[in-house]
């Protein structure tokens, strides 16, 4: 496997890739307090099917943690994967993003989607339709980056592991828990901080109205556990009737921790169906 610190637009993105150049390329991109590390267990079952390619976003795992805000941005973070994707001559792959990074997939795919063959979104939404709702979020997602400066990661992992959205990772063994927490732990407070003030889900623009214009092929992906995420995938779908969706029995939020080996069956079907 090859660790790369790649230089695009100021930046130094670290990427996690494996697999022989003439495979099918398929790029990762994590959630909020995530890394390229969470998608380990589902790149192993993939290799020697396909060249997978994981990214640490913006402020997260060692990509460079940006002091402005602004510079996490969509609009940013879609340009930073472009660059990314033109250095690497990645011409084409298979995109794959779960929660906060299913919305900059999405974001990635509505802006080029030439380069990208299939969309598989994890537990992810196009954003909040109505304004009053994003500036509900943006004022709380201000209030929890203000709190992870203050208290430190510790506190705020010790907090956020025990929302609601992750209830069902408390039945995992003890070991992946720990690893879970171990990865959120090593995170930075600025680039966390930045992240909900840059990219949360209060500060992106919705990108409902735009979901009819993707005609690439789109696979969403939700675990049962997590009712908010099945009825948002389930609303796209609607919207969109080539796209296809499917509830994973069981499985919470994120289906690629708590069922590894079955999120990458999925994944090695659905494209093999295309």
């Amino acid at each position: 496997m090859n660790n790369l610190q790649i230089p695009v637009r100021g930046l130094s993105i670290h990427v996690k890739m494996e697999g022989d150049r003439h495979l099918p390329a398929i790029v990762f991109l994590h959630g909020f307090t995530g890394s390229s590390a969470t998608w380990t267990e589902v790149r192993n079952e993939l290799k020697g099917s396909y060249r997978t390619i994981a990214i640490d976003l913006t402020g997260h795992g060692k990509t460079t943690v940006p002091d402005n805000a602004e510079r996490y941005s969509m609009e940013e973070q879609v340009e930073d994967l472009e660059a990314l994707f033109e250095y690497l001559k990645l011409d084409s792959f298979y995109l794959v993003g779960y929660s906060m990074g299913g919305r900059i997939a999405l974001a990635y795919t509505i802006h080029y989607p030439n380069r990208v063959k299939a969309l598989i979104l994890e537990s992810s939404s196009p954003g909040l339709l109505k304004e009053h709702d994003r500036m509900e979020r943006k004022t709380a997602d201000k209030l929890l980056a203000s709190k992870i400066i203050d208290e430190g990661i510790a506190s705020f992992v010790e907090k956020w592991e025990n929302i609601p959205l992750f209830e069902s990772q408390k039945s995992l063994p003890a070991e992946k828990r720990q690893e879970v927490r171990r990865e959120r732990l090593q995170q930075n407070t600025i680039g966390l901080a930045n992240s909900l003030l840059g990219i949360g889900t209060g500060s992106q623009n919705s990108y409902w109205e735009a979901l009819n214009s993707i005609s690439n092929p789109v696979f969403l992906i939700t675990g049962e556990l997590d009712a908010k995420f099945v009825a948002i995938a389930r609303e796209m779908s609607n919207l969109s009737p080539t796209w296809r969706h499917i509830v994973v029995s069981g499985a919470g939020h994120a289906i690629h921790v708590e069922k590894p080996r079955l999120f990458a069956t999925m994944i090695m079907e659905y494209l093999m169906d295309l």
